[in-house]
């Protein structure tokens, strides 16, 4: 993808996450986030989520 293609993705990305009025299936902020023995299994699932909310990312 050409830099300003890449850009415009990122903008665009961030412009909806900004709307959102709160975490989503596919959306979750997590701060000190310390279980690493189940962090795999955390990030499958929200893409799993995403794939089926029709989104490329979670």
């Amino acid at each position: 993808m050409y830099k300003n293609g890449r850009e415009h993705y990122l903008q665009s990305l961030l412009t909806e996450l900004r709307h959102l009025s709160t975490e989503t299936e596919w959306l979750e902020f997590k701060q000190n986030y310390n279980k690493f023995d189940e962090l795999g299994e955390y990030i499958a699932a929200l893409a799993n989520s995403a794939a089926l909310c029709g989104k490329t990312y979670a």
